[in-house]
């Protein structure tokens, strides 16, 4: 059998290439699969292909989030069955192994396969939510609205909250106006605190979702945040950034200067599978974001900027680091 999958071959270079593959007898919880669509995650899978990430050694075979058909089932799954389709976090080949003890789960009938993927993007989003206080007419703000971040604002919203997003794309503004973010400014030509001054009077934000993962801009919004609210970190800092840490730790500690709590919202904060002791997990953050695809409630449309074919994956890669504005998100097609 020849298999097909992208391979990060040194930094900034990417390859498409074939080989041959032999699954080997599968283990009683593993199921081999045929992937139908995978996602780029542009955050972390940029930050693996600059080959500064210890924990991603090159060359290696990225991957984030796909939906799969199954070929064949080991002996002892029962959920899955030749010929079912399957939501996974899995890698950008078109045949590949997967552990059902992850996270691994039967796509609904009627959803369109292309969103699918992005039920891993929306879980990552889901967990600023979760970790926060939003309520029905709370302002929440929202940096950088990229995958990541323009779920967060959705999600935030269907919480109830009045949703004001900051970008620096003109592109990602016009994104998250079609998926109904309430309010958008771009953070390099308007004064984002005075414009939510003007929006919450003066208040600030009950909740603020740094999205960016640059450190600069979590500590600029700051300023905006309402006495007693919180600041949320959901995009993995990344990057030296050198300032005056006490002057941050006293937007914390003192009334004077906010008493804002902070947070982090790394997904795996949550286990993979429900269990009684914990209500949230990833499993049941994916299956609720199905819900939400299929009701239309969650927006995934207006994020899909390409559907590719695995050959073109410096391309996308090169447009995702460089063309921002074009590239957002961007699919391979293994048909």
């Amino acid at each position: 059998m020849k298999n097909k999958k992208v391979m990060f071959v040194s930094p900034l270079l990417v390859e498409t290439v074939e080989e041959s593959f032999n699954p080997t007898t599968l283990n009683e919880n593993e199921i081999f699969v045929q992937l139908i669509y995978s996602l780029i995650s542009p955050g972390t899978e940029l930050a693996m292909l600059t080959g500064k990430e210890e924990w991603a050694k090159l060359p290696l075979c990225p991957g984030y989030a796909s939906v799969s058909k199954v070929i064949e089932a080991g002996s002892g799954v029962k959920d899955f069955k030749a010929g079912d389709i399957v939501f996974h976090y899995g890698q950008h080949s078109k045949y590949q192994v997967v552990n059902t003890a992850d996270v691994c789960i039967q796509v609904p009938e009627q959803l369109d396969l292309k969103w699918v993927p992005f039920t891993r993007m929306a879980t990552v989003a889901f967990t600023s939510v979760r970790v926060s206080e939003i309520e029905i007419g709370d302002y929440v703000s929202v940096t950088g609205l990229g995958l990541v971040g323009n779920l967060a604002a959705q999600l935030a919203r269907l919480q109830g909250a009045t949703v004001i997003g900051v970008d620096l794309s003109k592109e990602r503004i016009r994104t998250a106006e079609a998926c109904s973010v309430d309010y958008t400014f771009n953070g390099g030509e308007e004064d984002v605190k005075e414009q939510i001054a003007i929006l919450t009077n003066g208040v600030g934000v009950s909740t603020h979702i740094e999205a960016t993962g640059v450190s600069a801009v979590g500590v600029e919004s700051l300023k905006w945040i309402a006495k007693l609210g919180e600041i949320i970190f959901l995009g993995s800092p990344r990057g030296e950034y050198n300032t005056d840490v006490t002057d941050i730790l006293n937007y914390c500690h003192l009334y004077g200067r906010g008493c804002i709590t902070f947070k982090g919202a790394h997904e795996w904060r949550y286990p993979v599978e429900p269990n009684e002791f914990v209500k949230h997990s990833l499993v049941r953050n994916s299956k609720i974001v199905f819900e939400l695809m299929k009701q239309k409630r969650l927006q995934i449309e207006p994020l899909i900027s390409h559907v590719i074919k695995p050959e073109q994956a410096q391309e996308a890669y090169e447009g995702l680091r460089t063309n921002k504005d074009q590239y957002n998100g961007v699919l391979f097609d293994w048909s």
